[in-house]
């Protein structure tokens, strides 16, 4: 996949734990915020049910939507 980069702003704090998740996990700071995003945006979902079932395109984003609609209405 490509990759594009970009400038951002974030809380110390949080950039502090990025980085030290990175260094226990033997990771960059970019790959463990991208991981994060994936999981809140539920791109890691899809990926999953990608692999585990043949659902069609339309159907594997249909499921991903309603599992980050239920998400969001449980953590509310």
């Amino acid at each position: 996949m490509a990759k594009t980069r970009t400038t951002l702003t974030i809380d110390e704090e949080v950039l502090r734990a990025v980085k030290v998740r990175a260094a226990r996990a033997g990771k960059g700071d970019g790959e463990v915020i991208e991981e994060a995003l994936r999981r809140d945006l539920g791109l890691d979902l899809l990926d999953r049910l990608w692999v585990r079932n043949d659902l069609g395109e339309g159907e594997a984003v249909e499921l991903a939507v309603e599992a980050q609609h239920a998400t969001r209405h449980a953590t509310r």
